[in-house]
């Protein structure tokens, strides 16, 4: 459509530059890549640390944050409560969430994992990811997380990362 018809045409956004130390999303892959990760990664949730583990992986895929995916094991038993209901991403396969639960609260679909992803994402099987905003905080390396905008995707957003991050009003088509 053209702007006569109300809709803007697509443009990409304009990356920020990224300083020294710092990544852009808009130099991550498409499609997504894996990364072994050794930075401390606590979540809390209820008042409760329920992961502290130097043994994450992050997925980078171009215009998001990354998101970071903890060993299963890293999680006291009867945290992560498996639930009903998957969704499909064309990269990694099927995921299956977890409603997390600690110090009281039960936090909806919280959590998702690739039990069986596909072919270059197998390091998935065995981790789950977090949406950084349902929780009490997640950290790397001591450093807060601010949650991508959005209730889609899951990405955690440092001070090392620049954007513009897809996920937001207006954000669909890029």
């Amino acid at each position: 459509m053209t702007p006569a018809h109300g809709v803007s045409a697509f443009r990409r956004p304009q990356p920020i530059k990224p300083k020294a130390g710092q990544e852009s999303v808009w130099d991550y892959p498409r499609p997504p890549r894996v990364e072994p990760r050794s930075e401390r990664v606590i979540v809390r949730v209820g008042g409760q640390v329920i992961a502290d583990t130097t043994d994450a992986v992050r997925v980078l895929e171009t215009s998001h944050p990354p998101v970071y995916y903890l060993p299963l094991d890293a999680f006291p038993a009867d945290v992560l409560v498996p639930v009903e209901g998957t969704s499909f991403c064309e990269f990694k396969g099927e995921a299956h969430y977890f409603d997390v639960v600690a110090g009281g609260v039960v936090v909806p679909r919280a959590g998702w994992t690739y039990p069986e992803p596909t072919r270059g994402f197998e390091a998935l099987s065995t981790r789950v990811a977090l949406y950084p905003g349902r929780t009490d905080s997640c950290e790397v390396n001591g450093e807060q997380v601010t949650s991508q905008d959005g209730d889609f995707y899951g990405g955690w957003i440092t001070g090392q990362i620049v954007g513009p991050f897809k996920g937001g009003p207006g954000t669909a088509g890029w």
